[in-house]
């Protein structure tokens, strides 16, 4: 089997969305797209006028967010008609679907807000189906804990602890690796994904073959392959994301990513008009 390396180290560029939320984002920059991954965005701050603004109502059409709280509070709520509060540990992934309308709100004034969102294409047959909001508490997921590292899953299987999102049409990992220093994590993943690694804290080497060093909040690309091998070089905390590409044309217009031009346009009339969302 083929063992892993890098392909790229890339330094996510300082962003703000929503009500001036203040974050880091990398995909959806450079790369553009990293199929299926749309978008990768890290917001954390200890400054809540960094965080206070949230996100107020906005649509999205043809996209999952999956959003992943590693510190404070979060208040989603949908035009489906769903409510939810995310806290430490919590998952929230949205299949945007056909239309949907929705805010996240800071559920807190003050303390450390701390989180990723991660945006994933759909396919073109997926892209107009009925939306779904699916909240995750920390308590539901399973862990996978020795003395050498803890990886919380969120969508994926590591031994016997597996992640309650299953039957995905693109096969999605997404692993919260804790890893000690000198300690090795190893892992097979799909020889036909995309797969990235995002470093959160301390630094790691991956693969046999020398690489520049890594800072906190980057993130790395990684060859295809079989064998991944990540080492400790500190004490660690990383994500692990791979997915099987849709191999489809996108084409995008702000919330809204379509295959084409013309379905951009339609989302953009859809939701001037009053009859964006679906139900």
């Amino acid at each position: 089997m083929k063992n892993i390396e890098v392909s790229k180290i890339i330094d996510p560029i300082p962003a703000s969305d929503g009500a001036g939320v203040k974050l880091k984002r990398s995909i959806g920059v450079e790369p553009n797209y990293f199929d299926p991954f749309l978008m990768l965005d890290e917001f954390g701050s200890e400054n809540k006028d960094d965080y206070i603004g949230g996100f107020p109502p906005h649509p999205h059409r043809g996209i999952e967010t999956v959003t992943y709280m590693l510190a404070g509070e979060f208040e989603h709520e949908d035009s489906t008609g769903a409510k939810g509060r995310m806290s430490a540990g919590d998952v929230q992934w949205m299949k945007t679907g056909g239309g949907i309308i929705h805010s996240e709100m800071p559920a807190m004034s003050e303390g450390k807000l701390h989180g990723f969102q991660l945006w994933i294409n759909m396919p073109a047959k997926l892209k107009m189906n009925k939306p779904e909001y699916i909240y995750i508490d920390s308590k539901q997921m399973q862990i996978h804990q020795d003395s050498e590292k803890k990886i919380k899953i969120i969508t994926g299987k590591f031994g016997n602890a597996e992640g309650p999102i299953k039957s995905h049409n693109v096969e999605p990992i997404y692993f919260d690796v804790e890893l000690e220093k000198d300690k090795e994590f190893k892992f097979n993943l799909p020889s036909t994904h995309n797969s990235f690694v995002y470093l959160i804290e301390g630094e790691i080497k991956i693969g046999d073959k020398n690489h520049d060093k890594v800072n906190s909040s980057t993130l790395i690309l990684l060859t295809k392959g079989e064998n991944l091998k990540v080492k400790g070089v500190t004490k660690s905390k990383f994500l692990l994301v791979s997915g099987k590409p849709i191999g489809e044309p996108i084409a995008r217009g702000g919330p809204f990513v379509m295959n084409t031009k013309e379905e951009i346009l339609k989302a953009v009339e859809d939701y001037h008009s009053g009859n964006f969302v679906q139900k």
